[in-house]
């Protein structure tokens, strides 16, 4: 996407309100800025990114144990329907890994220092965690399950484009990845962060 649309991109989202977040989302937000501080951060989006991703390993999950148990029952086109979302959720899944290559890339041409507690292990035990609630609530009720990652998209696509707007440096700062071919080449380091933000938006619209 070109600068001007991610511009247009980014305009369109500040201008949005965001979702009414459900409780155990707005948790999760406060809990975050309690631990990483209300400031946004390369490190903190780092974060943001590991944990992202955990909801759909988590539909991916339960939709191999369903294709498996409903295959003899409800036959193959049923079977294939949930692989297709296998293959939906999977598409999303590599997105956010490739945000999480970016931030990480990032962080060490930068050379911004992190506590290995913090920044390691402890975003590991919450996507542990983070895990089993999206789990739970799938199991319950799917549509709890896409709520939540909903709301934490909705969350993930304003910080970005809020994080660009407090950041103008950005703007001159040139985008030299090896994840280029991967993601794709962009004008600045702000518009890559924008591009993220929209992808946010597109996984929170799916969900």
């Amino acid at each position: 996407m070109k600068h001007e649309m991610l511009v247009k991109e980014q305009n369109y989202t500040l201008q949005t309100e965001r979702l009414n977040y459900g409780l155990l989302a707005r948790l999760l937000f406060v809990s975050m800025d309690l631990i990483y501080g209300k400031k946004r951060t390369l490190s903190k989006f780092k974060v943001l990114e590991i944990i992202a991703r955990v909801p759909y390993q988590t539909w991916e999950n339960v939709a191999y144990i369903a294709i498996t148990h409903t295959f003899r029952k409800r036959g193959g086109r049923f079977a294939r329907r949930i692989f297709d979302f296998v293959q939906d959720t999977r598409e999303q899944q590599d997105n956010e890994q490739w945000h999480l290559f970016i931030l990480e890339e990032t962080i060490q041409k930068k050379q911004i220092k992190e506590n290995y507690l913090l920044y390691v292990i402890l975003p590991q035990i919450i996507a542990f965690v983070y895990y089993y609630i999206s789990w739970i609530l799938y199991v319950i009720n799917p549509k709890l399950s896409f709520e939540l990652n909903a709301d934490f998209e909705d969350h993930a696509e304003h910080e970005y484009m809020e994080f660009v707007k407090e950041n103008p440096q950005f703007e001159t700062e040139p985008f030299q990845s090896i994840y280029v071919d991967d993601y794709g080449q962009f004008d600045s380091f702000a518009d890559v962060l924008r591009q993220i933000g929209v992808d946010e938006r597109h996984h929170k619209e799916q969900s």
